[in-house]
């Protein structure tokens, strides 16, 4: 078996495809690990095959005292130190491990037999395996300084805010929606879930085929129950359940629990929330923040107060709301990590610029997005928030105008997006959008809706209290 995990390990292939298939079948967590994996991998193989090996230029073992049943069918040509496969190997199991220490440990078997292998199938010296591993293991941490790790940027613990403890979960009333975007094959019992924790706590389950209540309805029964019993709200869903029941919770001044449930569950990973078993020890032991919501409305001559609507996470006018709707149309049938790629190619080949007027300003724009609280990442890539009550809104524009699209791909590829006359940013505290053409379509925490004429945000500071666990 030796000589073919080793031959598996050529190229890469082995580590390579774990990651391919934790980028398909994996969530968010799964995708992030494997991805630094890979970049830890990319690291230690061109430090090997570029600067290591031309530095030392040792002569492969002679094969003499191998049995012929251990060697390799094709034999590499390469010199011999330091070993590549460890190098490769020992990367990607660290760089997972530095994100999942649990997925990390379980790679660490079949990272070191492909070490063990190069010895066994005498390719290589002890040396040179353990010289790879070395250089693998700096890899990864290399990769880590530069692209940090959640564990070293969680979201600081403040403003504390009050929230009750609920030990056992008394007193805590959580909705479940079964219409979520998390995909029906990887859904558990979210009943069993909680109560396996939280023995005490309430769980009133919506959104299945048979059931036509709707979902704010729920969210509000659910909420006056939490009232009585002096206790908090829970949500089990996606990024669009959590906006309903922020919104329920803010209007009943009750603490909300997220519990993530979705397909992408952005608010919840912000938050420092991955698991259910997260936001259940946060709830029994009352650790909770104040973060910010941001409230948009129509200003339409004639409009009504109660069509107010508010944001956890982002809102967009222009190409990505078409994004959306056509990675949702596709994601039940091919899943929507795929469906998002698909939806992306599509976008960028049939998106049309809309003119809109911003803070009294014409703008042609491919896309507008305003972020609650300043997003890390680079231009149109906004990858998460590491402050959830910062007070602003983080507003970016990719301009229309002649080879816009090209311009900005060609920025991004080069690195010199942030400085691209392409896109624009800004930092803000409220923002107008005015001039929008009927048929125009928004979003906001992956929710669609037709966009009014017209429309004003606000930021609302510190307007909704959630559990989460404090690291700080």
């Amino acid at each position: 078996m030796l000589p073919k995990l080793s031959r598996s390990a050529d190229h890469g292939a082995l580590w390579l495809g774990l990651a391919a298939g934790a980028a398909v079948v994996g969530g968010r967590p799964v995708r992030r690990a494997a991805l630094r994996g890979v970049a830890s991998l990319a690291v230690a193989s061109a430090t090997v095959n570029t600067v290591a090996k031309a530095s030392v230029r040792r002569h492969r073992p002679l094969l003499d005292a191998v049995p012929v049943i251990r060697q390799l069918a094709r034999q590499p040509f390469t010199t011999s130190f330091p070993s590549g496969h460890s190098a490769s190997a020992v990367a990607f199991a660290t760089g997972v491990a530095l994100e999942r220490p649990a997925w990390g440990l379980a790679l660490a078997p079949i990272a070191a037999s492909v070490c063990f292998s190069r010895v066994y199938t005498g390719v290589h010296y002890p040396g040179d395996v353990l010289a790879g591993a070395l250089l693998g293991a700096g890899a990864a941490f290399a990769v880590r300084g530069l692209v940090p790790t959640r564990a070293q940027l969680a979201p600081p613990a403040r403003p504390r805010a009050s929230a009750p403890a609920l030990p056992g979960g008394e007193g805590l009333v959580v909705v479940a929606n079964a219409g979520s975007g998390q995909r029906a094959a990887v859904r558990t019992d979210v009943a069993e879930q909680v109560r396996a924790v939280l023995p005490l706590a309430e769980v009133v389950e919506c959104g299945s085929e048979d059931d036509d209540e709707p979902l704010e309805e729920v969210l509000k029964a659910a909420a006056g129950r939490a009232a009585e019993l002096g206790g908090a709200l829970g949500v089990f869903g996606g990024d669009g359940t959590v906006n309903a029941a922020a919104v329920v919770a803010r209007r009943y001044g009750l603490p909300l629990a997220v519990l993530p449930g979705g397909t992408y569950n952005h608010f919840a990973y912000d938050l420092g929330i991955e698991s259910v078993a997260d936001a259940c020890r946060a709830v029994e032991t009352g650790e909770a923040v104040a973060v910010d919501l941001v409230r948009f409305r129509p200003t339409d001559d004639g409009a009504d107060a109660d069509t107010t609507k508010y944001f956890l996470n982002t809102f967009s006018i222009g190409a990505y709301p078409e994004l959306v709707r056509v990675r949702e149309r596709w994601a039940r049938r091919i899943g929507a990590w795929p469906a998002g790629v698909l939806a992306a190619v599509h976008v960028l080949n049939s998106a049309k610029p809309v003119r809109v007027w911003v803070d009294g300003r014409e703008r042609q724009l491919w896309m507008l997005f305003v972020g609650n609280c300043t997003y890390r990442g680079v231009g149109l890539a906004p990858v998460r928030r590491h402050d959830l009550a910062d007070g602003v809104l983080d507003v970016r524009l990719v301009y229309g105008g002649r080879l816009a699209r090209t311009r900005l791909l060609v920025a991004a590829l080069t690195g010199a997006l942030k400085h691209s006359p392409v896109l624009g940013t800004a930092r803000a505290r409220q923002l107008r959008i005015s001039g929008i053409r009927s048929g125009t379509h928004l979003a906001y925490d992956g929710e669609i809706a037709p966009a009014p004429h017209a429309l004003t945000m606000a930021k609302e500071n510190e307007g909704l209290v959630v559990y989460r666990l404090l690291l700080e």
